[in-house]
């Protein structure tokens, strides 16, 4: 398997769009009003729409700067409108009338002809003919005007530099419910078309993950476009998110259900997903917005504070012994399991992520009124305040948190029961639980009412151990999903979360391994990220198929008298006048070896002949001792950060910034001793590939280092060797070359 991070640079495939395509315009909002598009023909759109506010204003977007579809499959920037026109019908209701003060306005921002800055104004209704509500709309941008009347306003828009245009929709008075539809979209002039990336990625075994939060503004048609053109088919986990999608009354959440524009695009995604032939995983959690989210239904810790994850838009967690928000998210888990059925989807539904909540001022947040009113009934005592949950010091709060963890299970579980689904998935993140500094944590968040099978599938992720190279916490994580009693058959493994490019090579690198593991899907968090960062994934056909290592080492014997060394590839240009110019095309060196020379014997010609067959020529690398430079004395690894567990074994070569760092993958069995800050280390393993794993972090700061032996990785350079006997003893020795063969 293998990734790579492209960018528009890389697109080589294209083809061809009309602008103002349906499916790549986009919405955007204020809260607490909401919005959705959604493609509903080759040529229509329709945006659905919840105005909170007399004062709400939705905008319908098109941007001349693809800033959403993966870089291989966006549309190509192009600000230049002159020559064009566009043409659509327009029907609308719950809006401001387009013949109206108010009305709908195009507004379109860009430059002038002179390149300053500029916003132009563009009543519709001065380009419709029809009704305000139902009419046929048609601008020539060469011939568009900014301002109310014309032409006593006019201002004469220059279509040659336009960032984006946008259509402004407000309620017609009292706050409601609006449509808009727009169909027989037809761009036309020699400016109408783009070219758009057409990248097709083979089917490569991993799924996709995302959430209606981070795509809320897309077309669901977008989505699955992009994820099927890279590769990912069959299913899709889809986090319906915490901000979006509620319905909401004049005091907040409504009694219950999905609001108007989140129900229309998710009926959509459903649809075109089961088309695609990608079934999708519904994933609900007890996350919500916290503005949106009525005080009583919270968690909060000892003092009253609620729960605060931290994360932007802010968001809190409800509490498992809140009847209220518990009964809410029961009727919400049912109305999303009602579109799935809708659509002719099988209803696979996840409770994601439920926990009660520690953040980092480590305090417990379990102490809302319904849990303390809830444990006093249960039990007739106080809960003790935990205001630290990395000192549990008493048995009466390991009782608490046992308690907790009854209360959360049988919420989760009264929450599955609500979907009715097909299949059950329980989401569990390990990072918030498997804690090293606050082992107690497991008695509340980790229920023996989650075993299995309670649900049928169970799902981990550990996003950040993974991206802080903690490999101590993702063993941890696999040890609890097997605690629970789920075989590798029923479980999912979802890698992620990228802050940036740099976190890609640790995420993937997490998805081989769990794949190589078979769990029974592997899932990449998440679809934002991947087509910020250009993430592409690929098999590569036929890399499973040889075993690529055989761990035995060339005979001693015969590579003490072996030959070779390093070699570099570097371009050299020898200008007219004699000046050179050098590109260096390897950041390491590859080693080479002619080991014929150690050939002594004919006992040594039988053993290379046995050796060579037993690899099957070139098939199989082994291990050479280069009898040269096999050995690291004291080598610094890095420096601790209080996260990090796993340290590569390297070699440096040279000082200072002409230092050049060789990495060591197959050190000798038993050489290896490492130390911290000069002292020897315990509590570490040497992993494979060469890469020290320490049970816990190494502190901040904390100089790692390693003395060790090492063999070089390294295979036959022919699938044939030519040798005599008569030859040999006639004093011709036999060439066997070897090359080393790059692991890391």
């Amino acid at each position: 398997m293998g990734h790579w991070l492209a960018t528009a640079a890389d697109r080589r495939r294209t083809d061809w769009v009309k602008r103002f395509d349906p499916r790549f315009w986009t919405v955007d909002f204020p809260r607490p009003m909401l919005a959705s598009v959604v493609t509903t023909g080759p040529r229509s759109l329709r945006v659905d729409l919840a105005f909170q506010q007399p004062g709400d204003l939705a905008g319908l977007i098109w941007a001349s700067e693809d800033r959403y579809d993966h870089p291989l499959l966006g549309y190509a920037t192009n600000r230049d409108y002159r020559g064009c026109t566009l043409r659509f019908r327009w029907q609308a209701s719950g809006v401001v009338p387009l013949d109206a003060v108010g009305g709908s306005v195009l507004t379109i921002e860009g430059r002038d002809a002179a390149g300053e800055p500029r916003t132009w104004y563009v009543r519709l209704w001065n380009y419709a003919e029809g009704t305000p509500a139902d009419c046929i709309v048609a601008l020539d941008f060469d011939a568009l005007d900014g301002g109310f009347l014309l032409p006593a306003e006019a201002s004469r828009v220059w279509a040659g530099d336009i960032d984006r245009m946008f259509v402004s929709l407000v309620p017609d008075g009292s706050p409601g419910a609006g449509v808009l539809e727009l169909s027989d979209i037809a761009c036309d002039g020699p400016g109408s078309v783009l070219a758009i990336g057409d990248a097709f990625v083979p089917p490569h075994g991993l799924r996709i993950a995302s959430g209606y939060d981070d795509s809320y503004n897309l077309t669901p048609a977008r989505l699955v476009r992009n994820w099927l053109q890279l590769g990912y088919t069959d299913l899709v986990d889809h986090y319906v998110g915490m901000s979006h999608f509620p319905a909401l009354g004049p005091d907040g959440l409504a009694s219950g259900g999905i609001a108007a524009p989140a129900a229309a695009w998710h009926a959509d995604l459903l649809s075109r997903c089961r088309a695609a032939g990608l079934e999708v995983i519904l994933s609900l959690s007890f996350e919500l917005f916290d503005a949106m989210c009525p005080a009583d239904w919270k968690q909060r810790d000892a003092d009253g504070a609620p729960a605060a994850t931290g994360y932007t838009p802010p968001s809190t967690l409800l509490s498992p012994c809140s009847a209220p928000a518990m009964a809410w998210l029961q009727g919400t888990a049912a109305d999303f399991a009602a579109l799935a059925r809708a659509s002719g989807q099988p209803v696979r539904f996840q409770v994601g992520e439920p926990w009660w909540w520690a953040g980092p001022d480590q305090r417990l947040c379990a102490y809302d009124a319904a849990t303390r009113e809830a444990y006093l009934a249960d039990t007739g005592r106080t809960a003790p305040e935990i205001r630290d949950v990395r000192g549990m010091t008493t048995a009466a709060k390991r009782d608490f948190l046992d308690w907790l963890g009854i209360k959360l299970g049988a919420a989760t579980l009264a929450l599955r029961d609500a979907a009715d689904a097909d299949e059950t998935l329980l989401l569990f993140y390990a990072p918030q639980v498997a804690r090293t500094d606050a082992p107690d944590l497991v008695r509340a968040n980790l229920p023996a009412a989650w075993a299995s099978p309670a649900f049928d599938i169970l799902q981990l992720e550990d996003y950040d151990f993974v991206t802080g190279g903690d490999f101590a916490g993702q063993v941890r994580t696999r040890a609890l999903g097997d605690a629970l009693g789920y075989p590798l058959a029923r479980q999912h493994y979802l890698s992620g979360f990228a802050l940036g490019p740099a976190d890609w090579p640790r995420i993937v690198a997490a998805a081989d391994a769990a794949r190589a593991r078979a769990v029974a899907e592997t899932f990449l968090w998440a679809w934002p990220q991947i087509a910020r960062d250009g993430l592409t994934y690929f098999d590569i056909a036929g890399d499973e198929t040889v075993p690529a290592f055989h761990d035995v080492r060339f005979p001693l014997d015969l590579g003490y008298g072996a030959t070779g060394g390093p070699q570099f590839s570097t371009q050299v240009v020898t200008t007219g006048s004699g000046y050179e110019q050098r590109n260096s095309g390897w950041a390491d060196a590859r080693l080479h070896y002619d080991a014929g020379v150690g050939v002594r014997s004919e006992a040594d010609l039988s053993a290379l002949i046995a050796f060579f067959r037993a690899r099957r020529g070139q098939a199989h690398a082994f291990r050479f001792n280069d009898p040269l430079d096999n050995d690291a004395i004291v080598e610094p690894l890095g420096q601790g950060d209080g996260v990090r567990t796993r340290f590569e074994l390297v070699k440096t070569y040279g000082e200072g910034d002409d230092a050049q760092v060789r990495r060591i993958t197959r050190p000798v069995a038993d050489s290896v001793a490492v130390t911290i800050d000069g002292v020897a280390a315990t509590g570490w393993t040497v992993a494979d590939f060469g890469n020290i794993d320490f049970a816990v972090a190494p502190p901040a700061g904390a100089a790692v280092a390693a003395s060790f032996a090492f063999d070089v990785p390294v295979r036959f350079a022919d699938d044939r060797i030519d040798v005599g006997l008569a030859g040999w003893r006639a004093g011709e020795l036999p060439s066997v070359s070897l090359i080393e063969v790059r692991e890391a």
